[in-house]
Formats: structure tokens, sequence, C-alpha cells
């Protein structure tokens, strides 16, 4: 288990030089696929997309006709899932496309059991602006701390073109205290996946709040999502109070 930081140590920075073992290409497939399929639990407990969906994403549904939804680095695919159910039991459709980069995130996405509304590509968000892709909505999940700042950049420009009416990406924040509490409850989780370690590892290469405003263009909001998410949010045509 890693051991728990001491006050005043690497969390003062980004460790931007930090790899995570499911991001390497040699890492173990079992463990890789249990870590996928664990990642409902963490995502429904940690992550806070219900209260997203119900606050941001819900109000500009309609029945008349289906809300699009592009989910950009959607690993497993749970969040992509888990949005279209919600809607449909409140009597809504979502088209989610779920897209990822890694064929092994696809292949793992695309064997879960199917959800009506929902598809995966193998796929960069370039793709789909060069495809002239539109979307209502457009999300992610923890990837932001995965991107170098010039990644960043491209990331939410990609964003911006793909995006009719809101984009939200949800992301870590960093933080002792967020460091702490998962250190301390995910380990089970971490048995015989890659959940414990690469989520600490994942805070330590998170943002903070004040970062995340400093490395973004002004037309992106920065917003808690919890104790331990930023949400950075944008809607087109509208400037956010500075």
């Amino acid at each position: 288990m890693p051991a728990l930081p001491r006050p005043g140590g690497f969390l003062g920075a980004r460790d931007v030089a930090a790899v995570e073992d499911m991001d390497r290409p040699d890492c173990e497939l079992d463990r890789l696929n249990r870590s996928y399929a664990r990642f409902s639990i963490v995502n429904a407990v940690v992550s806070g997309w219900r209260a997203t969906y119900t606050s941001r994403i819900k109000p500009l549904l309609t029945t008349a006709e289906p809300t699009t939804v592009l989910d950009i680095g959607c690993g497993g695919g749970d969040v992509a899932r888990n949005l279209a159910r919600r809607a449909a039991a409140d009597g809504y459709r979502l088209e989610v496309t779920g897209i990822d980069p890694d064929e092994r995130a696809f292949d793992f996405a695309n064997s879960a059991r199917p959800v009506e509304g929902v598809s995966y590509r193998k796929a960069l968000s370039s793709e789909l602006v060069s495809e002239g892709r539109k979307f209502d909505v457009v999300i992610s999940n923890h990837v932001l701390h995965h991107l170098t700042t010039q990644e960043l950049a491209s990331f939410l420009d990609d964003s911006e073109q793909l995006c009719r009416r809101i984009a939200l990406h949800n992301d870590l924040t960093r933080s002792r205290l967020a460091y702490a509490l998962f250190w301390a409850g995910s380990w089970p989780l971490g048995v015989g996946s890659y959940i414990h370690g690469d989520g600490l590892t994942s805070i330590r290469r998170s943002y903070t709040a004040a970062e995340l405003r400093a490395g973004t263009p002004p037309a992106w909001t920065v917003e808690p999502n919890g104790l331990w998410h930023n949400l950075l949010v944008y809607r087109p045509g509208e400037v956010p109070d500075v």
C-alpha cells in the first residue's frame, strides 16, 4: 500500500512525471479489466454524476427527441451507461457516444451488457471534430489530470467545437483530504486491480481549482463538485462572470 504523505509533501504541486499503471501498454489485462469493472462503484460513490445529471443535464432533456451526449475518454463506459439509465428512468432518452483511444478500454466497454442508446468508438475527440460532429452535451470523467498543458488546451478546444449546449469535465482535485480519504477507503477495491495505487497517483497528478482557473480559457468556469472533484463547465455563447 502506498504511504500516506506527510504534511507539506509532494501534494504541493502536480506530480506530472507520475504514470498510472493502467496507462502502461504492458499492464496486466486481467487487473485492468477488474479495474474497469470496479470503476462503476468508485464513480457512484465519489464522482458526483448523480447530482450533476440532476442539476445540469436533466433540465436540458425533452421527450420530443433524444439528447445527444459525448463521453470523451470513457474508459470502461460506466458513466455513459449510468447516465442513459437515469434519463430512461425519468422518461427521457439519451444517445450517448463513448470514445476512448485505448483499444483495451473500447473492448471492455463494448463487452458490457448493452444499454439502449449507448455506443462506443475507439477514437480521439479530434477525429470527431474533423468529421464535423456535434453533441448537445460533452462530458469527461477523470481525464483532465492525464493531460499536458498543450493537450489540455487542445482537449478544451475540441470540446467547444463538439458542444451545442454544455460541456462538463469532471476531475479529481489535489488535496491532502482527498488523498487521505482515498488512501484509507479504496484499498478493498484495489485488491486484484489498479484502483488503489492509480487513484492515489491520479490525485497527485490532478489540478487544484486555482490551477484549473489559471490554465483554462475565460469561457470555462471551475466549480466544486463534492469534496474531491472540480467540474470544468462550458456553455456556448455564455460569458461567465469574472
